[in-house]
Order: C-alpha cells, then sequence, then structure tokens
C-alpha cells in the first residue's frame, strides 16, 4: 500500500500513570490530525477494558495479554492505513517493546506522558488512587504495581508543567521533525 508523505500510516504509543493526561492529549492530537484531513483513530485503554480485554484481569500476565491484544490492534489498523493514537498505561517496558517490534521501524513513536504521581494522584480524576490505597484496588500501577518509564521515548511532555494543549503541539511538532507529517499548506488567502 502506497501513501503520500502527509498520509503515512504510524502508531503514535501514548503511555503514562492513570490521570497523567494520555487520553486527553490523545484526543487533542486526534483532532489536529483530523483537521488536516488525516485518516486517525484513537485506540483506548478503557474502551479495550470495557470490551476486547474485559476477561483480562490486572496482574502482571493479564496486563502483558492487554498490551499484545492492543499492539495487534494497533498494527491491524495500521496495515489498513491508518494512523494510531493509541492511549495505554503500558507500564511494562518489554511490553511497549514488543508492541514497537510489530511496526516498520520509524512507524512507532513511544510517548511518555510524565506526571509525577503526586500529580497525577492529586488529579484522580476517576477517584482510583483513592481506592488503591485503601486497598480496594490490588495491582494498581503506581501504588501496588510498578510503573517502568520510558528510558528514551521519542516524545515526553511533562503535564505537571504543560498544559493538554501545548502537549498535543509538541506531539505535532514531533511528527512533523519525524518526517511522517508535512507542515499544512496555507492557501493563497491565508496570511
Amino acid at each position: 500500500m502506497t501513501h503520500s508523505l502527509a498520509a503515512q500510516p504510524f502508531v503514535l504509543w501514548l503511555t503514562g500513570l492513570s490521570g497523567a493526561g494520555k487520553s486527553t492529549i490523545g484526543n487533542l492530537v486526534l483532532q489536529r490530525l483530523d483537521a488536516r484531513a488525516l485518516h486517525a483513530t484513537l485506540l483506548d485503554g478503557d474502551h479495550l477494558r470495557a470490551g476486547l480485554c474485559a476477561d483480562l484481569g490486572f496482574g502482571d500476565a493479564d496486563r502483558q495479554e492487554n498490551i499484545r491484544r492492543a499492539a495487534e490492534v494497533a498494527r491491524l489498523m495500521f496495515d489498513a492505513g491508518l494512523i494510531v493514537v493509541a492511549t495505554f498505561i503500558s507500564p511494562f517496558a518489554r511490553d511497549r517493546a514488543a508492541a514497537r517490534a510489530r511496526l516498520p521501524e520509524g512507524r512507532f513513536l513511544e510517548v511518555f506522558i510524565d506526571a509525577p504521581l503526586s500529580v497525577a494522584e492529586a488529579r484522580d480524576p476517576k477517584g482510583l488512587y483513592r481506592r488503591a490505597r485503601a486497598g480496594q484496588l490490588p495491582n494498581f500501577t503506581g501504588i501496588s504495581s510498578p510503573y517502568e518509564a520510558p528510558a528514551s521515548p521519542e516524545v515526553r511532555v511533562d503535564t505537571s508543567s504543560m498544559s493538554a494543549d501545548r502537549a498535543a503541539d509538541r506531539i505535532i511538532e514531533q511528527l512533523h521533525l519525524a518526517g511522517l507529517l508535512q507542515p499544512r499548506s496555507r492557501s493563497a488567502n491565508t496570511p
């Protein structure tokens, strides 16, 4: 399948703690790609957990299988010519590396949505950290289960000091630098 430079398929894999801003930023990136009339889709961890991965728990083996399935879906979407914005905690480096290995070199960009645990916990939009601290959610990433931060992601955004809009812009900038997007062309009437 041949794609123009502005529409080459790729996978943006947003990883970070619960409450770091993955889904918010992923949706903003998707809006920016849609504004360019690019064929893009969001693959969200919460949605997969509610459907395709509803049979999985949160132990290490189930987390690994969750990310394996997510990576396979991302690969299928990539093969169909879509740009995929994937938002998953994906706490283990080995699972993110396995997801990367499913795609051609340069077509998987790991984006670390970095928020210190204290910031993510203070946000706690779903009340999950509170429940985890109360012992109601075993194997909760960042509390009773580890999160292995990416050692060398293509993009790192610190959401404790950067707005979600600025983070989305930073990701789009990196896509330009990586040669996956061309700058938007200006019409003759555009200043």
